[in-house]
């Protein structure tokens, strides 16, 4: 079975451009060509024993800020769908993608990411601005505050997501990153474990962060208006921000699933408008649907999504 280098999961799928999205329609400002678009032969992945989550994991939702409950609903309902039949193509279709990524035994990476506990750090335990190690701390607060509130410290299949909300700033936040991953220090949360942060990037960076649903500074474009009338494409859910975290919770749990310490870009394939112009990729639990990054697939040699023209 073909292995993964590591460090270059996402490598060849950095191509988030303003050629993003197609419709049914043919709409010639988002229409894209078929997936070998995203293929090389020049790249060779080769697994380096680095850590692949294989066993179920345990998803922890830690909310960092006040947060708007119709975006937690659409942030949950994307999680439910990792694991959850829906139309073709799905966002369980978009992760078997990521399964094909094995560990050094030939294990692949679970289908199983189930939403295992929820904190609600809405007191801002460690104020409006975050550092990335500040990410730790707070991991560490949500697992020893008092009893029922805390969360589970759980070293064996945890995964902890940390989500501040569109007043918080974070270190690096809409000029270097949108999200990260990375594993806890022993020394701050008293054990190692997988985790990830995703920033809510609607009023702070959304050309940035939330693209292809707001048009970036440097495009001489006005912002997003309400009704999305300035807006590059709909936002699937209705809310940029919201939709915008989607993508990168999604490239962030496929990145932390096969390798803790590398971070990329995406390429999205054929993007379709529903009936309200609103573009979406994959389709999701309950009726929702989504937009997500392609990953690259160790079999195809070539980013991939389930919704490929080819």
């Amino acid at each position: 079975m073909q292995k993964l280098h590591c460090n270059f999961f996402f490598f060849s799928c950095f191509v988030f451009s303003a050629t993003l999205a197609h419709s049914w329609s043919q709409n010639r400002e988002f229409n894209q060509a078929m997936n070998y678009e995203g293929s090389s032969d020049l790249v060779d992945l080769q697994y380096h024993m680095g850590p692949v989550l294989t066993s179920p994991i345990n998803l922890y939702i830690i909310w960092y800020g006040e947060w708007n409950p119709t975006q937690q609903s659409t942030i949950r309902d994307f999680i439910y769908s990792l694991s959850s039949p829906a139309p073709y193509p799905s966002v369980a279709d978009w992760w078997s993608t990521v399964r094909l990524y094995t560990d050094q035994t030939g294990s692949n990476i679970t289908r199983s990411i189930a939403l295992s506990g929820e904190f609600y750090d809405s007191a801002y335990s460690h104020g409006n601005y975050l550092s990335r190690l500040s990410m730790q701390s707070i991991i560490k607060y949500a697992v020893t505050s008092p009893y029922p509130r805390a969360l589970p410290l759980n070293p064996h299949n945890g995964l902890y997501l940390v989500l501040s909300s569109p007043d918080v700033r974070v270190q690096d936040f809409c000029r270097a990153v949108c999200g990260f991953h990375y594993f806890t220090f022993p020394t701050i949360v008293g054990v190692t474990v997988p985790y990830a942060w995703v920033g809510n990037s609607g009023t702070q960076c959304p050309g940035v962060c939330a693209y292809p649903f707001a048009w970036p500074k440097y495009s001489g474009k006005p912002p997003p208006s309400t009704n999305g009338g300035n807006n590059i494409m709909r936002a699937p859910n209705g809310d940029a921000g919201a939709d915008g975290m989607i993508s990168v919770i999604a490239h962030e749990l496929a990145e932390v699933s096969s390798n803790p310490l590398w971070w990329g870009g995406g390429y999205v394939g054929v993007v379709s408008k529903d009936k309200w112009g609103n573009g979406f990729n994959v389709n999701g639990a309950k009726g929702r649907k989504f937009l997500v990054q392609w990953v690259w697939s160790p079999v195809k040699r070539r980013c991939f999504g389930p919704n490929a023209m080819d």
